[in-house]
């Protein structure tokens, strides 16, 4: 499935529909503190990857000091388009770009403090996973960190079936009926139920050369489905 085009057809209505999932926003908030309350109280350069409609954008915005950089990263045109009609603050840009493909030397390595990923690292093929990360690591400055947020279900019957019956029960007749796209709603799905395990992203982040990584879970009815990772890049980096 070409995600990056599918993200496009539904980049229309993409704001209703997550609208409509009972915290996400609250969430994506979480997961924004979480990263900028381990930075400095100075403006500091920051990374929005999958970016999206700029959902995330705004969480990280809101919590970042005032005057951050914010740079956000997206594959979609279409979502990039909605991110970029919105109002933000004049440090606060967009650029299409693919994590797991990125071309490094166009940013400079190192000089980011902080990097967001929302629902980023289950859309890059399984077998990209651990170079995407590594993208990311290299783009932070050391001591930099990394909060990454995903639904993981696997190895966890009752959150398995939490998210079966949201999906079929929810997201999927809803994205027949508002988005008329439900082929990016079943992808969606799919993509959540063949992701890795808590234990097996957080190994990967590990094995990247992150330390401190910890993880929680989403509270409400994501609680054991959608989990929150932070991770730091050491300050002296082999």
């Amino acid at each position: 499935m070409n995600t990056a085009a599918a993200f496009d057809r539904g980049a229309r209505r993409y704001d209703l529909m997550v609208g409509l999932n009972p915290g996400y926003h609250r969430e994506l908030a979480r997961a924004a503190d979480a990263l900028t309350s381990r930075l400095g109280r100075e403006p500091q350069a920051l990374l929005d990857l999958a970016c999206g409609s700029g959902a995330s954008t705004r969480a990280l915005v809101d919590a970042a000091p005032e005057g951050s950089y914010v740079l956000g990263l997206d594959a979609s045109p279409g979502m990039l388009g909605r991110a970029r009609a919105k109002n933000w603050p004049q440090q606060v840009r967009f650029e299409r770009a693919t994590v797991g493909e990125l071309n490094l030397d166009r940013w400079t390595r190192g000089s980011f403090d902080g990097a967001l990923a929302c629902y980023l690292f289950r859309n890059v093929p399984a077998e990209r996973r651990d170079h995407a990360i590594a993208e990311v690591f290299e783009l932070l400055r050391p001591g930099g960190w990394l909060c990454c947020q995903e639904y993981s279900v696997a190895g966890n019957p009752a959150a398995q079936r939490v998210w079966g019956a949201v999906a079929h029960g929810a997201i999927i007749p809803l994205g027949v009926v508002i988005d008329r796209n439900p082929g990016l709603y079943r992808y969606l799905y799919r993509s959540v139920v063949e992701f890795d395990s808590v234990t097996t992203f957080a190994d990967r982040l590990a094995a990247a050369g992150f330390v401190d990584v910890a993880h929680r879970t989403a509270s409400g009815w994501q609680q054991g489905v959608l989990h929150t990772f932070i991770a730091r890049k050491p300050e002296e980096s082999s």
